[in-house]
């Protein structure tokens, strides 16, 4: 649902070793079935940063939340809890990142060779204190004997002043070649992409890195950058001849006053150069803008896509104005015109 060979869904200079933490080890008690326990029958559930797959009938969803929410669906309409991927906060990340205890930020899914597998950030607040890890599992059904998350550890690390770019949201798009990447990123520089290891999602060698989305900050008095020309939470897919790379622009996170929006560009390339309809590189500002806020919403971002079976879902959280700026999931049906996707 979810890669281009599933059914389902920067510089050359920078001075960091993305050792990966091959650890391999159980998610803290998650590696027999646990039974439901929670009410089933949620609608429109409060969330952030979520991310969808298919797993036989039923839809998973993934965000932001203690060791990763979870909720599950066969409609997209009514939810039910599942048990979070971890129970506890991964070692790892409890060592790399100060003061982390365990709530994680907006993971991606997807199927790969026969598991399920998920990435997923670690950060300190508004800092580029941040790290993105790998877990996978056989299946996604608490129930089933084949249930069980495994944490592979760390795949890479941002280090304040010595990275212009942050480990979180990230993304992986494996191209026509059955090459993974993966596209990350918030603030700072922008949105990056490195390329990985075929074998177990590490960072390949040499190391190739690229800038894919950034957007022009200004300079505070005091030498430092402001916090405007936001984006974040990028997330690709190929459709017919292009790949498409969606973002986030503006502020999430502020209910009634946030500004979120979602802006997409495509490429030939999955590692680019992205362009917006009217041409412009997205690395140089660029985006289309796909879905904003309205009369409803005060804003509308971080979004994932589902191809499934001939159907494309957007999913996002937005900020509905009537509950004072509530987070809540939004699922839309995506479709095509002219080689661009549109929102009904």
């Amino acid at each position: 649902m979810k890669t281009t060979i599933s059914t389902l869904l920067a510089a050359a200079t920078l001075l960091f070793s993305p050792a990966l933490e091959a650890q391999d080890t159980p998610a803290d008690s998650q590696q027999r079935p646990h039974r439901r326990i929670q009410a089933e029958n949620i609608r429109n559930p409060g969330t952030h940063d979520p991310v969808l797959i298919r797993e036989g009938n039923r839809y998973y969803l993934f965000a932001t939340g203690m060791g990763i929410s979870v909720l599950s669906s066969e409609d997209l309409k009514t939810w039910r809890r599942e048990p979070p991927v971890f129970r506890e906060a991964p070692r790892w990340a409890v060592e790399k990142i100060p003061g982390f205890r365990g709530h994680i930020w907006a993971p991606d899914i997807l199927f790969h060779n026969g598991r399920y597998h998920i990435f997923y950030s670690c950060s300190a607040f508004g800092k580029n204190t941040s790290a993105i890890g790998h877990a996978s599992t056989e299946s996604l059904d608490p129930e089933n004997p084949k249930y069980g998350w495994t944490d592979h550890g760390m795949v890479l690390q941002s280090v304040p002043n010595r990275d212009n770019w942050n480990a979180i949201d990230p993304n992986i798009i494996i191209d026509e070649d059955g090459t993974p990447w993966m596209d990350f990123g918030s603030f700072w520089g922008g949105i990056k992409m490195v390329r990985l290891n075929r074998e177990d999602f590490s960072v390949a060698e040499p190391q190739e890195w690229r800038t894919l989305a950034s957007r022009s900050r200004s300079t505070l008095p005091d030498g430092r950058q402001s916090r405007d020309g936001a984006i974040e939470a990028p997330f690709i897919i190929r459709k017919g001849d292009y790949y498409y790379l969606f973002v986030s622009f503006d502020y999430c996170c502020r209910g009634n006053e946030s500004n979120y929006k979602i802006a997409v560009g495509r490429s030939e390339n999955a590692d680019g150069p992205y362009l917006d309809r009217e041409g412009k590189r997205m690395d140089r500002g660029g985006g289309t803008i796909l879905l904003q806020g309205n009369d409803e919403w005060a804003g509308v971002g971080h979004c994932g896509i589902l191809q499934d079976g001939g159907t494309d879902y957007l999913v996002a959280h937005a900020y509905v104005r009537a509950e004072n700026g509530a987070s809540r999931l939004v699922v839309r049906t995506l479709d095509w015109e002219d080689g661009w996707p549109v929102i009904r």
